[in-house]
């Protein structure tokens, strides 16, 4: 059971995103040749990710790097690039790698057309032969830029999970966000995706947008669970107007108060368990039988970049614009801008932009933020064996800041296990373990706020 009015006391501003590192910050001093080291001496399975940035219009709540045109030549051009980018990669990395995930992500990837599409996997599969007979392909979807063809490709090419943005059924949260989004179009997509063999549907909502109640809210859900996705991601809305500036458009009045996002939430988290839901992670639930689920059942649940994910301890690469990848012991990032993102491919250089290195200790920190954030539970007899480390030694500082979190945890000399108020408030406790929040305390800007 939820103690909800705990969740309220005890939550606090967070980091906007939510993967490790929190508050570690990627640097242009992050060494350029340590990074093609890195990429050619990792032997461990490969995991891609696909930034495809383009956008027709601007969906005023969104947060993510995305690139607004209706010109097909300037599309058609990143294509160019991003295959030049692959030849390049592929004369670094081993390619006879197992790729066991892979991911379109945007942007709206299905901007582009089923040629297109078409283009780019042939393209990837040129360098990367060698996919796994159980590998994670999808694609992020915008149901309005979606046709029988370009599903027709992917599914020709493997791909196997498909994730819905939805964020909202209500035309007049609709028309306030800039995405008019009739229920019969999703629907249709969802139709397809499953006419075309996609084994996991997911559907995004997201709740804190401009004219949302708990009513309206409760009229998306019922037509969201209409549509029988596999997993639904339900998000808080992240209001930063001094990042985004599209966010500036809202009338900051018709955003819904704290205490009706708080009904929201407690009505979801009722709802959609009853309706064959389970929550998994964090914002996410998942029916029974999803893979997802059974991973969290097992603790075998991981988390990356491109989020929840069985695939644990892949070498995460990303490619094209602003993509984010991931080893052992860095993160890495491409140039945002396209002019340097052009400029270091045409030098015969991976269009790497900055990143960070993590030492033992933000090892260690990271393994134990990302299984509480994945699992709910920390197994500290594996990470003291792990790390070489008495775990209540080591983190007798982080356990004291805890204060009255603890009451929402399970902690023994073998392991901690968070409880159902505990799971909301995730962030915090996980923030606690974060040797690099400390000097971001009382600075808000980077933030966003739990409810």
């Amino acid at each position: 059971m939820v103690d909800f009015e705990a969740f309220v006391k005890y939550s606090k501003p967070g980091p906007r995103y939510t993967s490790y590192p929190t508050a570690l910050e990627f640097s242009d001093e992050f060494s350029y040749d340590e990074y093609i080291k890195r990429l050619k001496e990792c032997d461990k399975p490969l995991s891609l990710y696909f930034h495809l940035p383009f956008c027709r219009s601007a969906c005023y709540f969104c947060g993510c790097n995305v690139i607004y045109t209706s010109k097909s030549d300037k599309m058609s051009r990143y294509l160019d690039y991003l295959e030049h980018e692959l030849e390049i990669l592929s004369s670094i990395v081993d390619t006879n790698r197992s790729v066991v995930q892979m991911h379109f992500g945007g942007g709206t990837p299905t901007f582009y057309s089923a040629s297109e599409l078409d283009r780019i996997i042939k393209a990837i599969k040129k360098h990367f032969k060698n996919f796994a007979s159980d590998a994670e392909i999808s694609c992020e979807i915008d149901p309005r830029f979606l046709n029988e063809e370009q599903l027709q490709v992917l599914s020709s090419h493997g791909f196997n999970r498909v994730s819905f943005g939805v964020q909202d059924f209500d035309e007049q949260v609709q028309k306030e966000i800039h995405r008019i989004q009739p229920y019969d179009i999703t629907q249709n997509a969802v139709n397809l995706a499953r006419k075309y063999g996609m084994i996991s549907v997911n559907t995004d909502l997201i709740y804190g947008l401009p004219y949302q109640s708990l009513e309206s809210f409760k009229r998306t859900l019922e037509l969201g669970v209409s549509l029988n996705p596999d997993r639904f991601a339900i998000f808080n809305y992240a209001h930063v107007p001094w990042i985004k500036k599209s966010m500036r458009k809202f009338d900051e009045t018709t955003l819904p108060s704290p205490k009706t996002k708080l009904e929201i939430l407690k009505y979801t988290m009722e709802y959609l368990p009853n309706h064959g839901y389970k929550m998994i992670g964090m914002d996410h639930y998942a029916k029974p039988g999803d893979e997802l689920f059974k991973a969290l059942e097992n603790g075998s649940l991981h988390r990356n970049f491109q989020g929840y994910t069985t695939k644990g301890g892949a070498q995460l690469i990303g490619i094209g614009l602003t993509s984010i990848g991931e080893g052992d012991d860095y993160y890495a990032q491409n140039y945002k801008d396209m002019v340097s993102y052009e400029a270091a491919i045409d030098a015969g250089k991976l269009p790497n932009a900055k990143g960070i290195y993590l030492n033992s200790e933000d090892r260690l920190r990271k393994s134990v933020i990302m299984e509480l954030m994945a699992n709910f539970a920390l197994d500290i007899k594996r990470v003291e064996s792990e790390f070489s480390i008495n775990f209540f030694e080591h983190f007798k500082a982080e356990l004291d800041e805890l204060g009255d979190l603890v009451q929402f945890m399970n902690i023994n000399n073998d392991k901690i296990e968070i409880n159902p108020t505990g799971t909301l408030l995730i962030r915090n406790i996980a923030m606690c373990f974060d040797e690099y929040m400390a000097k971001f305390k009382g600075v808000n800007n980077s933030f966003s706020k739990t409810v």
